[in-house]
Protein backbone atom coordinates (compact mmCIF):
# COMPACT_ATOMS: atom_id res chain seq x y z
CA UNK A 1 0.00 0.00 0.00
CA UNK A 2 1.35 3.68 -1.09
CA UNK A 3 2.21 5.67 2.29
CA UNK A 4 -0.29 8.06 1.27
CA UNK A 5 -2.99 5.26 1.59
CA UNK A 6 -1.15 3.83 4.78
CA UNK A 7 -1.36 7.11 6.46
CA UNK A 8 -5.32 7.93 5.68
CA UNK A 9 -6.11 4.46 6.49
CA UNK A 10 -4.48 4.97 9.88
CA UNK A 11 -5.87 8.20 10.34
CA UNK A 12 -9.08 6.68 9.44
CA UNK A 13 -8.81 3.80 11.70
CA UNK A 14 -7.47 6.65 14.80
CA UNK A 15 -10.55 9.15 13.98
CA UNK A 16 -12.83 5.86 14.60
CA UNK A 17 -11.47 5.17 17.67
CA UNK A 18 -11.20 8.53 19.38
CA UNK A 19 -14.85 8.99 18.16
CA UNK A 20 -16.29 5.77 19.76
CA UNK A 21 -14.12 6.35 23.09
CA UNK A 22 -16.71 9.53 23.08
CA UNK A 23 -19.80 8.01 22.23
CA UNK A 24 -19.16 5.67 25.21
CA UNK A 25 -18.15 8.01 27.81
CA UNK A 26 -21.36 10.02 26.88
CA UNK A 27 -23.44 7.14 26.94
CA UNK A 28 -21.74 6.58 30.47
CA UNK A 29 -22.52 9.53 31.25
CA UNK A 30 -26.06 9.69 29.98
CA UNK A 31 -25.17 12.51 27.28
CA UNK A 32 -25.96 12.54 23.35
CA UNK A 33 -22.68 12.33 21.54
CA UNK A 34 -23.64 15.20 19.20
CA UNK A 35 -23.21 17.56 22.08
CA UNK A 36 -19.17 17.21 22.15
CA UNK A 37 -17.13 18.63 19.49
CA UNK A 38 -14.03 16.96 18.82
CA UNK A 39 -11.17 19.95 18.05
CA UNK A 40 -8.39 18.04 15.97
CA UNK A 41 -5.14 19.90 17.86
CA UNK A 42 -2.99 19.84 14.50
CA UNK A 43 0.63 19.67 16.89
CA UNK A 44 3.47 18.95 14.70
CA UNK A 45 1.83 17.44 11.77
CA UNK A 46 2.29 18.25 8.07
CA UNK A 47 0.03 19.67 6.02
CA UNK A 48 -0.40 16.47 3.97
CA UNK A 49 -2.05 15.07 6.91
CA UNK A 50 -4.01 17.82 7.84
CA UNK A 51 -5.36 17.68 4.29
CA UNK A 52 -6.05 14.38 4.85
CA UNK A 53 -7.93 15.11 8.23
CA UNK A 54 -10.37 17.62 6.12
CA UNK A 55 -11.03 14.87 2.77
CA UNK A 56 -11.79 12.79 6.02
CA UNK A 57 -14.48 15.12 7.09
CA UNK A 58 -12.78 16.38 10.72
CA UNK A 59 -14.83 19.96 11.21
CA UNK A 60 -12.97 21.46 14.04
CA UNK A 61 -9.14 21.86 13.95
CA UNK A 62 -7.31 23.51 17.00
CA UNK A 63 -3.69 24.91 16.79
CA UNK A 64 -2.32 26.08 20.42
CA UNK A 65 0.70 28.72 18.22
CA UNK A 66 -1.04 31.61 16.67
CA UNK A 67 1.88 31.93 14.21
CA UNK A 68 1.28 28.16 13.00
CA UNK A 69 -2.54 28.95 13.20
CA UNK A 70 -2.54 31.36 10.71
CA UNK A 71 -0.15 29.33 8.28
CA UNK A 72 -2.10 26.63 8.14
CA UNK A 73 -5.29 28.00 7.90
CA UNK A 74 -4.49 29.90 4.95
CA UNK A 75 -2.63 26.89 3.65
CA UNK A 76 -5.34 24.69 3.83
CA UNK A 77 -7.84 27.80 2.39
CA UNK A 78 -5.81 28.01 -0.38
CA UNK A 79 -5.92 24.24 -1.17
CA UNK A 80 -9.79 24.29 -0.68
CA UNK A 81 -10.33 27.07 -2.97
CA UNK A 82 -8.29 25.01 -5.84
CA UNK A 83 -9.84 22.00 -5.21
CA UNK A 84 -13.48 23.75 -5.37
CA UNK A 85 -12.35 24.51 -9.05
CA UNK A 86 -11.92 20.83 -9.99
CA UNK A 87 -15.67 19.43 -10.71
CA UNK A 88 -14.12 16.14 -9.53
CA UNK A 89 -13.07 16.45 -6.47
CA UNK A 90 -14.85 14.20 -3.54
CA UNK A 91 -14.59 17.35 -1.42
CA UNK A 92 -18.07 19.12 -0.30
CA UNK A 93 -18.47 22.89 -1.10
CA UNK A 94 -18.57 23.12 2.54
CA UNK A 95 -15.37 21.25 3.68
CA UNK A 96 -13.91 24.33 5.03
CA UNK A 97 -12.84 23.45 8.79
CA UNK A 98 -13.16 25.55 11.86
CA UNK A 99 -10.21 26.55 12.91
CA UNK A 100 -9.84 26.80 17.41
CA UNK A 101 -6.91 28.93 19.18
CA UNK A 102 -6.39 26.25 21.74
CA UNK A 103 -3.05 27.34 23.57
CA UNK A 104 -2.31 30.73 24.98
CA UNK A 105 -2.18 33.97 22.89
CA UNK A 106 -0.17 37.21 23.50
CA UNK A 107 -1.58 40.36 22.37
CA UNK A 108 0.53 41.39 19.97
CA UNK A 109 -0.46 38.06 18.04
CA UNK A 110 -4.54 38.75 17.99
CA UNK A 111 -4.26 40.04 14.29
CA UNK A 112 -2.77 36.78 13.19
CA UNK A 113 -5.45 34.77 14.92
CA UNK A 114 -8.25 36.99 14.09
CA UNK A 115 -8.90 36.61 10.50
CA UNK A 116 -9.13 32.39 10.75
CA UNK A 117 -10.11 31.24 14.50
CA UNK A 118 -13.79 30.74 14.71
CA UNK A 119 -12.69 30.97 18.59
CA UNK A 120 -10.18 31.64 21.07
CA UNK A 121 -10.67 29.17 24.31
CA UNK A 122 -7.27 31.04 25.78
CA UNK A 123 -8.59 34.26 27.11
CA UNK A 124 -6.90 34.74 30.28
CA UNK A 125 -6.45 38.36 31.24
CA UNK A 126 -9.02 41.36 30.80
CA UNK A 127 -6.11 43.36 28.69
CA UNK A 128 -6.09 40.16 26.34
CA UNK A 129 -9.82 40.31 25.96
CA UNK A 130 -9.97 44.14 25.34
CA UNK A 131 -7.17 44.05 22.42
CA UNK A 132 -9.54 40.86 21.14
CA UNK A 133 -12.60 43.49 21.10
CA UNK A 134 -10.45 46.02 19.53
CA UNK A 135 -8.85 43.87 16.67
CA UNK A 136 -12.42 43.05 16.21
CA UNK A 137 -13.92 45.98 16.06
CA UNK A 138 -11.62 46.92 13.48
CA UNK A 139 -12.02 44.00 11.00
CA UNK A 140 -16.41 44.48 11.58
CA UNK A 141 -16.71 41.45 13.40
CA UNK A 142 -17.64 39.59 16.93
CA UNK A 143 -15.27 36.84 17.84
CA UNK A 144 -16.06 34.52 19.92
CA UNK A 145 -14.13 32.96 23.21
CA UNK A 146 -14.00 31.39 26.28
CA UNK A 147 -12.37 32.16 29.77
CA UNK A 148 -9.32 30.04 30.14
CA UNK A 149 -9.24 28.51 33.61
CA UNK A 150 -6.80 27.33 35.98
CA UNK A 151 -8.26 24.57 37.44
CA UNK A 152 -5.51 22.46 38.66
CA UNK A 153 -3.90 25.77 40.31
CA UNK A 154 -0.77 25.34 38.35
CA UNK A 155 2.07 27.80 38.56
CA UNK A 156 3.51 26.80 35.24
CA UNK A 157 -0.09 26.97 33.51
CA UNK A 158 -1.88 29.92 31.99
CA UNK A 159 -5.48 30.56 33.13
CA UNK A 160 -7.11 32.86 35.92
CA UNK A 161 -7.34 31.10 39.05
CA UNK A 162 -10.69 29.62 39.71
CA UNK A 163 -11.76 32.24 42.61
CA UNK A 164 -11.38 35.08 40.11
CA UNK A 165 -12.82 33.34 36.66
CA UNK A 166 -16.04 34.64 36.95
CA UNK A 167 -15.53 38.24 37.66
CA UNK A 168 -13.19 37.60 34.02
CA UNK A 169 -15.91 36.83 33.00
CA UNK A 170 -18.57 39.01 33.68
CA UNK A 171 -16.39 41.82 32.69
CA UNK A 172 -15.54 40.20 29.00
CA UNK A 173 -19.09 39.55 28.60
CA UNK A 174 -19.54 43.42 28.59
CA UNK A 175 -17.45 44.38 25.68
CA UNK A 176 -19.35 44.62 22.58
CA UNK A 177 -16.84 42.75 19.82
CA UNK A 178 -16.38 40.11 21.94
CA UNK A 179 -19.21 37.09 22.59
CA UNK A 180 -18.87 35.23 26.04
CA UNK A 181 -19.21 31.07 24.95
CA UNK A 182 -17.85 29.50 27.56
CA UNK A 183 -14.74 27.96 29.88
CA UNK A 184 -12.20 26.40 29.31
CA UNK A 185 -8.84 24.70 31.37
CA UNK A 186 -6.07 22.45 30.69
CA UNK A 187 -5.76 19.53 33.39
CA UNK A 188 -2.29 18.20 35.08
CA UNK A 189 -0.48 15.95 33.21
CA UNK A 190 -0.64 12.88 35.60
CA UNK A 191 -2.46 9.23 35.49
CA UNK A 192 -4.37 10.66 39.41
CA UNK A 193 -7.84 9.46 37.97
CA UNK A 194 -9.59 11.32 41.10
CA UNK A 195 -7.37 14.65 40.85
CA UNK A 196 -8.43 14.50 37.27
CA UNK A 197 -11.83 14.22 38.10
CA UNK A 198 -11.73 16.80 41.04
CA UNK A 199 -10.28 19.44 38.74
CA UNK A 200 -13.03 18.51 35.67
CA UNK A 201 -15.79 18.77 38.56
CA UNK A 202 -14.50 22.18 39.97
CA UNK A 203 -14.76 23.16 36.43
CA UNK A 204 -18.23 22.04 35.67
CA UNK A 205 -19.33 23.60 39.05
CA UNK A 206 -17.80 26.81 37.66
CA UNK A 207 -19.59 27.04 34.17
CA UNK A 208 -22.88 26.11 35.99
CA UNK A 209 -22.44 28.87 38.72
CA UNK A 210 -21.49 31.12 35.84
CA UNK A 211 -25.11 30.02 33.62
CA UNK A 212 -27.21 30.15 36.75
CA UNK A 213 -25.97 34.19 37.44
CA UNK A 214 -26.34 34.98 33.80
CA UNK A 215 -22.87 35.37 32.51
CA UNK A 216 -22.80 35.71 28.35
CA UNK A 217 -26.58 34.84 28.30
CA UNK A 218 -27.52 32.33 26.29
CA UNK A 219 -24.43 32.09 24.30
CA UNK A 220 -22.60 30.49 27.42
CA UNK A 221 -23.15 26.95 26.47
CA UNK A 222 -19.29 25.90 26.08
CA UNK A 223 -17.30 23.61 28.45
CA UNK A 224 -14.22 23.18 26.56
CA UNK A 225 -11.78 20.47 28.63
CA UNK A 226 -10.09 17.51 27.82
CA UNK A 227 -6.71 15.88 26.03
CA UNK A 228 -5.76 12.26 24.69
CA UNK A 229 -5.21 10.82 28.66
CA UNK A 230 -8.33 12.47 29.64
CA UNK A 231 -11.04 13.26 27.87
CA UNK A 232 -13.23 10.20 28.79
CA UNK A 233 -13.06 12.24 32.39
CA UNK A 234 -13.74 15.44 30.78
CA UNK A 235 -16.56 14.41 29.02
CA UNK A 236 -18.20 12.04 32.26
CA UNK A 237 -18.46 16.22 33.99
CA UNK A 238 -19.87 17.91 30.86
CA UNK A 239 -17.25 18.80 28.74
CA UNK A 240 -18.67 20.25 24.93
CA UNK A 241 -15.67 20.21 23.40
CA UNK A 242 -12.24 18.23 23.83
CA UNK A 243 -9.38 19.01 22.76
CA UNK A 244 -6.90 15.51 21.06
CA UNK A 245 -3.87 15.36 19.09
CA UNK A 246 -1.83 12.73 20.11
CA UNK A 247 -4.65 9.99 19.78
CA UNK A 248 -5.68 10.99 16.22
CA UNK A 249 -1.79 10.90 15.12
CA UNK A 250 -0.90 7.82 17.23
CA UNK A 251 1.83 6.00 14.51
CA UNK A 252 2.21 8.35 12.13
CA UNK A 253 5.31 9.61 11.46
CA UNK A 254 5.25 13.13 9.92
CA UNK A 255 7.64 16.10 10.13
CA UNK A 256 6.34 20.04 10.62
CA UNK A 257 4.77 21.20 7.93
CA UNK A 258 7.01 23.40 6.02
Amino acid sequence: MPEPDRMRRKLQDNLKRVRHRIEEACVRAGRPPKRVTLVVVTKYVSLDVIRQLVELGVSDLGESRPQELSRRAAATAEWLSRQARHPSSPLSPNASPAWHQVGHLQRNKVKLVLPWAKIIHSVDTLRLAEEIDEQSGRAGRVTPVMIEVNAGNEPTKHGVPVAAALHLAELVATLKNIRLCGLMTMAPLTDDEARLRTVFQRMRELFDEAREGGVGGADFTSLSMGMTNDFEYAIEAGATHVRIGSAIFEGIDQPVAV
